[in-house]
């Protein structure tokens, strides 16, 4: 495996690599652990990169457990002190028209035009704050993986026709987990935080499912083995 398979592989930006090599940068421990779980446990293909964005950006890998982690390997979104969720909005809608499946159901979850100033400016986002909020934010970038790796389906009615038409068959709620870079003073990569989020899907009448919000992102309390 060369420089540039190893960095297709794990999800790394190609220049990264080459300034480990130079010194310019320190490899962080995660990486090493994963390298080593990789090749002790590489039979049963865990831990492994399971779909990656052509920019590299995005990459779905799997914990020593087996589930599912969709990695966000660039800051988009930073704020430091408030997250600028108008930006967030403009970016989600070009997801609009778009539709993802979820592998473990295959059901097909459609983005509508009503999607991005929900998850921008909903009752969630808004009581959000602090590294929860950036993790929301950032978590845009990789809708299309999300919903691909969502778990643990579950539905409800629409209680007291509150939504109408939009949600005249109920609602589906499913978990959803992904990991934000943290990085140094020097901006090198020192870890990966991970959350849990629920993913919350409406049932229109029009029989589609539609995408309404991702709420209740929390940070795990402890990081998988591997992305230390």
């Amino acid at each position: 495996m060369n420089r540039r398979e190893f960095a297709e592989y794990f999800g790394i930006p190609y220049r990264t690599v080459q300034e480990w090599e130079l010194g310019h940068r320190e490899m962080p421990g995660y990486l090493l652990r994963l390298m080593y779980y990789h090749e002790k446990t590489k039979e049963k293909e865990q831990l492994l990169p399971k779909m990656q964005s052509e920019d590299g950006k995005i990459s779905i890998v799997r914990d020593v457990d087996g589930k599912n982690i969709v990695i966000i390997n660039d800051i988009r979104f930073r704020g430091k002190r408030k997250i600028k969720w108008d930006e967030v909005e403009k970016y989600l809608r070009e997801y609009v028209k778009k539709y993802y499946e979820i592998e473990a159901y295959s059901d097909k979850i459609y983005i509508g035009k009503d999607f991005p100033d929900e998850f921008a400016h909903s009752r969630d986002s808004e009581k959000l704050s602090g590294a929860n909020a950036k993790a929301k934010a950032n978590a845009a970038q990789a809708i299309g993986e999300l919903i691909r790796t969502a778990t643990n389906k579950s539905m409800s009615e629409d209680h007291e026709n509150k939504h109408g038409t939009r949600a005249q068959n109920g609602w589906y709620r499913y978990d959803v987990r992904f990991g934000i870079p943290v990085y140094d003073q020097n901006e090198d990569l020192e870890r990966y935080n991970i959350y849990t989020a629920k993913m919350l899907v409406r049932h229109d009448a029009d029989g589609k499912l539609y995408l309404y919000d991702i709420i209740r992102t929390k940070k795990e309390t402890s990081t998988p083995s591997g992305l230390l």
